[in-house]
């Protein structure tokens, strides 16, 4: 069966590909294979596994009742394989939520006790695929839970396969317009764009008030907005980006806080997003607002410590923390 978990708002279904199987999707015996056909099973698995069915609806939910579904392991030992599915039936490199909610999966199923690999195989053409990320049970906190390590970010148009961006300075630092982000709301002028592991377009705000409210992108009109510009075709306009970029809005608060919202390709708004808060990070410290170190990135769905690690004026690594509980479902209450 499939089990749902809740990693700061965002919730994600776990799924063996033995299950799918016997659900009638037809998932290849091998990751990398079924990434390069997922086209023909995709949308039957996330229809299958993450309709609302019989469950009562709010009248104001997305259409599922999760961001996802994550597929694997397609083997009893490390490193693991995994897809990471959107509920558009496209996939994503990476998600630091969804893979703190798979790695709670395979410790709950006895699979994983120590540190270990996590590879997430994908279709898109611009990344390396599997992308691994080294996850390591921790305490944070007294909050148990898990450090993935990121890797070295990278950042502007070049990192994410932006095209036609214009780039502005202000002061001594240079950013990106978004001509379309800013014809939503002119103070989203300045973005930052951020590649760790998947693509980011980090806009950077003066105020709180200039953020964008979750409800308000889940109207239809902003939404359409907003998805044109972060989602792939055909379900975007794949400009900036072709294969699509996940947005997010920062806001500086005190100390080494920043204050972010969050629009995924292929989803749409969502409480919180790990690889968005690690962008949103990445962006804030490019940008001056931050030093390196430990910083607070609080979306509506919790707060995301993240950890940069620099050298002068490189940012050599990010790593996220996150921790994950099963919901329970119908007949576990």
């Amino acid at each position: 069966m499939t089990r749902f978990y809740d990693a700061r708002g965002n919730i994600y279904g776990v799924v063996s590909p033995a299950f799918l199987r016997s659900q009638g999707v037809e998932l290849p015996d091998s990751a990398s294979l079924a990434a390069s056909t997922r086209q023909a099973w995709a949308a039957m698995a996330i229809a299958s596994e993450c309709g609302w069915g019989t469950l009562p609806r709010p009248a104001d939910a997305k259409a599922h009742r999760c961001d996802g579904l994550l597929v694997g392991p397609f083997q009893a030992a490390p490193p693991f394989d995994l897809l990471i599915v959107n509920t558009d039936g496209t996939l994503a490199e990476r998600s630091g939520n969804g893979l703190t909610i798979f790695a709670q999966a395979l410790t709950e199923q006895g699979l994983m006790t120590q540190a270990c690999e996590l590879r997430v195989h994908h279709d898109k053409s611009d990344a390396a695929s599997p992308l691994v990320t080294h996850v390591e049970p921790a305490i944070y906190e007294q909050v148990a839970g898990f450090w993935l390590a990121l890797g070295q970010p990278a950042f502007g148009p070049a990192a994410v396969g932006a095209e036609g961006v214009e780039v502005v300075t202000a002061g001594h630092r240079e950013f990106s317009h978004i001509a379309a982000l800013a014809a939503v709301n002119p103070q989203w002028a300045r973005s930052q764009f951020v590649r760790v592991g998947n693509p980011h377009c980090v806009t950077l705000v003066e105020q709180v008030l200039d953020l964008p409210e979750n409800q308000a992108m889940h109207q239809a009109a902003l939404f359409a907005r907003l998805q044109a510009i972060a989602f792939a075709p055909p379900g975007g306009s794949g400009h900036p980006c072709v294969t699509g970029v996940n947005l997010q809005w920062a806001a500086r608060a005190s100390g080494n806080r920043v204050i972010a919202r969050v629009f995924e390709r292929g989803e749409g708004p969502t409480a919180s997003s790990g690889t968005s808060a690690s962008a949103v990070a990445c962006a804030a410290w490019r940008a001056g607002w931050i030093d390196a170190g430990e910083v607070a990135v609080v979306m509506p769905g919790g707060t995301a410590p993240v950890r940069l690690h620099a050298a002068a004026e490189t940012l050599l690594s990010v790593s996220l923390f996150g921790a994950a509980h099963r919901q329970a479902q119908a007949g576990e209450y």
